[in-house]
C-alpha cells in the first residue's frame, strides 16, 4: 500500500482509441496468435483483445513470476478453445522489477500496445502505474491487491480486499490465539498502515494493541528485529507447554518474500523460554514456502495464516489445475499453491466473463469498464463470493472505498499443509470500517 491516501475522483470523459484489427506485434510480445480467420469466427469480424499483465521478476525483494506466466497459460487456454467469445486473446507481460519507474514504465507500454486491461497484476507502487492508466482509460481488474491505489481508483477493480483485509482478519485471527502480537512490518509508506489494521482485528477479538517491529524489506539478516519481537510478545515461562488456560505470544510477520529469511533469524535465536507461535498472511508464507523449507519438520509448522482463498488443495481449484497441466508445458514458476498465480486466475475469469457478456466485435477498455460499473457479476466457482462492482456493492471504507470481496479464509499449518482452520469466508469489512 501507498503511503499517501487517493480521493475517489470523478470519472473524466474518455477519447475512444481507434484500434485497427491488427496491430504490428512488438518484440516484446509475450504470446500472441496470427492475425486473421480465427477459429470459430468464419468472418473474421471479431477484433483480437490485448491486455497486460506485469508483476516483478528477478529482484532484491519480493517476485511473482507466476502471475505473468499464468497469464500465458490462459492466453494458451483461449487460443485452444478459439479465443474468448470468438476473440483472440493477446497477452503481454512486462517486469515491473518493484520500482515506481518499472510499475510506471509497465503502464505505458500498456498504453502504447493498445492494451484494453491490466489484468491480474502485481506492484506496490500504486500511484505509479494508475495515472497512465487513468490518463488512457484501461482498467485495472484483479491486481494482488497491495497498494491503495487498487482500491480506490475509479478504473481499479479488485478481486480480493488485498492487504487491508488480510492484515484485519490475521489480526481476528490472533486475537482468540495470542496473549499478546509483535507486528514485524516493513518500514516504508507501504508498511504504515499494516499496525492499524492489525489492531482493529485484534480489538475486535478483544486483543491487546500490537506491538510494532519496523524492519527492512530487503534485509538479510533479522535477528535484531527478531529479538524484539519475541521479547515483546510473550514472557519467559520455562515450561516445554504453555498450561491450560494460558495462551502463548504470537510474533506475525509480513515482508514479502523477505519473511522467509525473518523467520529464519526467528528461530535461530537461543532458547529463552518464552512460549511464542509463529503467523503470517498470504504472499508472505504461503504452501511453496512451506515445502522448500522442511513442510512439517520445518519452522512454519503451526503457523497461523490468514489468507484471501480456500488452501490449494480444495477441490474448487481443480480448473485451474487443469488449465496449468494442459498449457503452462511444465513451467515451475506457476505454481497453483501461490496466491499471486490464485490471483491471477480470478482475474482472467473476470476478464473472460466481461468479454463474453459484451458479446460485441470490438472490445474496448471503455466497454469493458462501462460493464464492470453496471454491475456484470462473476462468479468464480466459490473461490470467493460473486464479484460484482456497481456502486453499492463496494465497502466504503475510507482508504479503501472500492472493495467489494471483504472476505478471507482462517488457515494453520498442519502436517506441512496450510489447513483451513475455519470452514467458511470470515467478512472483515466491519473491522476494516473499524480501522479506517
Amino acid at each position: 500500500m501507498t503511503g499517501r491516501r487517493r480521493s475517489i475522483l470523478p470519472r473524466p470523459s474518455r477519447t475512444l482509441r481507434i484500434r485497427t484489427a491488427c496491430t504490428a506485434v512488438a518484440a516484446g510480445l509475450s504470446l500472441l496468435a496470427g492475425c486473421g480467420v480465427l477459429p470459430g469466427d468464419p468472418g473474421a469480424s471479431r477484433e483480437p483483445v490485448t491486455v497486460m499483465t506485469f508483476a516483478p521478476e528477478d529482484t532484491q525483494a519480493t517476485n511473482m513470476p507466476g502471475m505473468p506466466a499464468m497469464a500465458k497459460a490462459y492466453a494458451r487456454l483461449a487460443a485452444s478453445q478459439g479465443g474468448i467469445d470468438g476473440h483472440e486473446l493477446r497477452v503481454i507481460t512486462c517486469n515491473e522489477q518493484n520500482t515506481p519507474q518499472g510499475a510506471a514504465g509497465c503502464a505505458r507500454r500498456a498504453v502504447k500496445e493498445d492494451a484494453v486491461a491490466v489484468v491480474g497484476s502485481y506492484s506496490q507502487f500504486g500511484d505509479a502505474f494508475m495515472a497512465p492508466l487513468e490518463a488512457a482509460g484501461i482498467p485495472f481488474i484483479g491486481g494482488y491487491g497491495i497498494s491503495e491505489a487498487e482500491f480506490s481508483s475509479y478504473l481499479s477493480y479488485p478481486v480480493n480486499g488485498g492487504q487491508a483485509a488480510l492484515l484485519a482478519g490475521n489480526g481476528e485471527q490472533l486475537a482468540d490465539a495470542c496473549e499478546k502480537v509483535s507486528l514485524v512490518r516493513p518500514d516504508s509508506l507501504a508498511g504504515d498502515d499494516l499496525p492499524a489494521l492489525l489492531n482493529a482485528g485484534l480489538a475486535r477479538g478483544k486483543g491487546e494493541e500490537s506491538a510494532d517491529i519496523l524492519a527492512e524489506d530487503d534485509a538479510t539478516d533479522y535477528t535484531e528485529q527478531a529479538l524484539r519481537a519475541r521479547t515483546r510478545a510473550a514472557e519467559p515461562t520455562w515450561t516445554t507447554t504453555v498450561a491450560d488456560g494460558e495462551r502463548p505470544g504470537c510474533v506475525t510477520a509480513t515482508l514479502g518474500d523477505r519473511t522467509e529469511t525473518f523467520f529464519d533469524s526467528f528461530r535461530r535465536l537461543p532458547d529463552d523460554g518464552r512460549q511464542v507461535r509463529i503467523s503470517s498472511v498470504m504472499g508472505s508464507v504461503g504452501q511453496p514456502l512451506i515445502d522448500r523449507t522442511g513442510g512439517r519438520n520445518g519452522p512454519y509448522e503451526g503457523a497461523f495464516i490468514t489468507g484471501w482463498y480456500p488452501d490449494a488443495g480444495d477441490t474448487r481449484w481443480d480448473r485451474m489445475r487443469e488449465v496449468i497441466n494442459d498449457h503452462a508445458f511444465g513451467d515451475n514458476s506457476v505454481d497453483p499453491a501461490d496466491a499471486g498465480v490464485q490471483t491471477t486466475w480470478i482475474a482472467y475469469t473476470v476478464l473472460d466473463k466481461v468479454i463474453r457478456a459484451l458479446d460485441s466485435d470490438r472490445v474496448t477498455s471503455g466497454k469493458i469498464s462501462h460493464a464492470l460499473d453496471q454491475g456484470v457479476e462473476v462468479s468464480t466457482g466459490g473461490l470467493t463470493p460473486p464479484l460484482r462492482w456497481g456502486y453499492e456493492d463496494m465497502l466504503g471504507a475510507s482508504g479503501y472505498p472500492r472493495i467489494v470481496n471483504s472476505s478471507v479464509m482462517f488457515q494453520v499449518v498442519q502436517d506441512g499443509r496450510l489447513t483451513e482452520q475455519r470452514k467458511d469466508f470470515v467478512d472483515v469489512g466491519p473491522t476494516l470500517m473499524d480501522a479506517s
